[in-house]
This record gives C-alpha cells, sequence and structure tokens, in this order.
C-alpha cells in the first residue's frame, strides 16, 4: 500500500532544493469507527496507523527537512475526559520523526482543548494566544502558517469578546439554530459555519508585513491554513468565511506559490487568477484500513512535486513565469 498513486521520480533529474512532510486530519480518537454528517466512513483508530506509516515513511526518505499537520489531530467525539491523553499521544508520534514538525490548530483540536493549551502542546510560537507564524527552511523560500480560527466562535473563552463577536457574525450570516447547518444557504454563502473561522485585522495586517519582507527579500512564499482559500479546490463548507479578503492581500504580491490546506476530506486542486496553486490535502481520517493518506513535496525554484501515497493525489505544481 505504499506505492505513490503515480510517480514523479522520472519527471526531473534535478535534485530539490529541500522537501518536507505532509499529513492532514488524522482526527484519531479512540472509539469505533464512524461517519460524517455526509455519510462518509471515518476510521478514528485507524487513522492513527497512517500517521504512524507516515512518520516511519519520512523518516526513511532521510531527505525531509521538516514535516507540517495541516490541523485536527484529534476528533470531536474523542471523550473530552481523553482529551488531553488524545492529542499528547499523537503528538508524541509526530515527534518521532527526524526533524522539526509544525502544527496549525483545526477546528476539532478546539472542540478537545482551548487554544492556550494547544499552542502549549504543538509549541506553536505564539503572541497573544494567536497561532500565526512564519519560518525560512532556505533562504530562497518562506513558509506563512496561518490561523483560521484567529476570529471564530470556538477556542476562546465564552466570554471572550472576540468569541461573541464571532457569534454576533455567524447570527448575521447564519439564520439555522445549529449554526453548523448550511441548510438554506446559497452557494459560497454555506461557509458561514460554527466549524469554520476567519483570520482577523491584526493577523491580516501581519500577513501584509510578511508578504512585504518576502518581497524585498526575493522569496517564494507557501501558505498553511488548516481551511482552504479558493472557492475551485474546496466545498463551499469548507471555506475560511473572508478568504477573498486574505487572498486580496496575497494577490497584491508576486511571492505566493501555491497555498496548502486541509479540512475538505476529500481533497482538492485549482490554480487561481493569479497562477497560485492551491493544494487542498486529502484527510488520513477517511482511510479504509490498510489504505494511507500523506506524502512528502520536492521543492525546486520553479515547481513543486506532492509525492502522495494511496488517497493522498500526486500533484505536480508548476509555477507560471
Amino acid at each position: 500500500m505504499m506505492n505513490p498513486a503515480n510517480g514523479l521520480a522520472n519527471a526531473h533529474a534535478k535534485e530539490p532544493i529541500f522537501s518536507f512532510g505532509v499529513i492532514a486530519d488524522v482526527q484519531y480518537a479512540d472509539i469505533p469507527d464512524g461517519r460524517s454528517f455526509l455519510g462518509v466512513p471515518r476510521y478514528y483508530r485507524h487513522s492513527f496507523l497512517v500517521l504512524q506509516r507516515a512518520v516511519r515513511k519520512w523518516n526513511e526518505e532521510k531527505k525531509l527537512k521538516f514535516s507540517i499537520n495541516f490541523g485536527d489531530i484529534v476528533d470531536g467525539f474523542c471523550p473530552k475526559d481523553k482529551s488531553l491523553i488524545t492529542v499528547e499521544k499523537v503528538v508524541k508520534e509526530f515527534e518521532k520523526f527526524n526533524g522539526p514538525v509544525y502544527h496549525m490548530i483545526g477546528n476539532h483540536c478546539l472542540y478537545n482543548l482551548p487554544r492556550s493549551k494547544l499552542i502549549s502542546l504543538f509549541k506553536i510560537p505564539s503572541n497573544d494566544c494567536r497561532a500565526y507564524y512564519d519560518f525560512s527552511p532556505c533562504p530562497e523560500y518562506r513558509f506563512i502558517v496561518l490561523d483560521a480560527y484567529d476570529f471564530s466562535g470556538l477556542g476562546w473563552p465564552q466570554d471572550h469578546p472576540i468569541t461573541m463577536e464571532a457569534i454576533k457574525f455567524l447570527q448575521e450570516k447564519n439564520p439555522n439554530t445549529d449554526k453548523n447547518s448550511p441548510n438554506g444557504l446559497q452557494g459560497l454563502e454555506r461557509r458561514f459555519l460554527l466549524f469554520n473561522g476567519a483570520v482577523g485585522k491584526k493577523q491580516l495586517n501581519w500577513l501584509e508585513d510578511i508578504l512585504q519582507d518576502c518581497v524585498k527579500r526575493q522569496q517564494r512564499a507557501i501558505i498553511c491554513c488548516h481551511l482552504p482559500l479558493d472557492a475551485e479546490a474546496a466545498a463551499p463548507e469548507a471555506l475560511l468565511w473572508n478568504y477573498e479578503e486574505v487572498m486580496a492581500v496575497v494577490h497584491r504580491y508576486n511571492c505566493v506559490k501555491a497555498c496548502f490546506s486541509g479540512h475538505d476530506h476529500k481533497g482538492g486542486y485549482s490554480i487561481d487568477s493569479h497562477g497560485i496553486h492551491h493544494r487542498v490535502l486529502e484527510a488520513a481520517l477517511e482511510c479504509p484500513p490498510g489504505s494511507n493518506s500523506f506524502g512528502y513535496v520536492d521543492v525546486y525554484h520553479d515547481r513543486l512535486s506532492l509525492l502522495g501515497f494511496d488517497r493522498m493525489v500526486t500533484t505536480e505544481m508548476i509555477f507560471s513565469s
């Protein structure tokens, strides 16, 4: 089961600048298998085995500089008295990777633990309990990790101004009693659900500063976010509330080459009007026993090559000139 979906090994002989591992939506819980609200099977215990195989494969490769977890390492159905021990177990498994692991917070993480606790467990460099940050694995590239629940009804204390403002915003956008229901909402309005969130003003300003710096340093940027940022790559129900606002900032600069995300379990891929590649990663949670969904990305000056295993689709992302 460890064969790539389709090989890129001979497509380009030149060695990559660096490579990194990717996995999304492990959503582990020590509970019997279940189904999503759409009826898609979910394998809560098996997903941990998918992660173990991912870490083993990444270590075998020996060339991977780091790996990235795209959020939701624990499931919302995890018994709440087991939340902490479950998250710690999954984090410990990630730490068996021979290199740095970069995490981001997903909605299922926030169903289990407050963001302050998650930031500590994930070792996220944080300011103000926010979970956005950036890093440069080499002078030519910059990774920008967004906090998709910076403005959200999840993860902040119930009486926090952000929680109250976000719930008020949702009530205006979604008239349903169940704020996770898109019933009656049309088209892209279906993204206004409690399990999604937005990038706040302070984070938007920070993003702009980082992109300006990338241009100054002549760096190519890769954006990582739990929630997808392009309507062609994901279902409307999975999108960041203010994805258009975020992409308007991104499109002002010419440095971002790709946006990676999770959350929409079936995965997806698009190239937007500015030539930016949007790759939504297939979920580890929905792998039937014995199958996998993880991969690694070879990074070049002119492209990214995602080598996916089993359910994660191999994708060649060539930059527009």
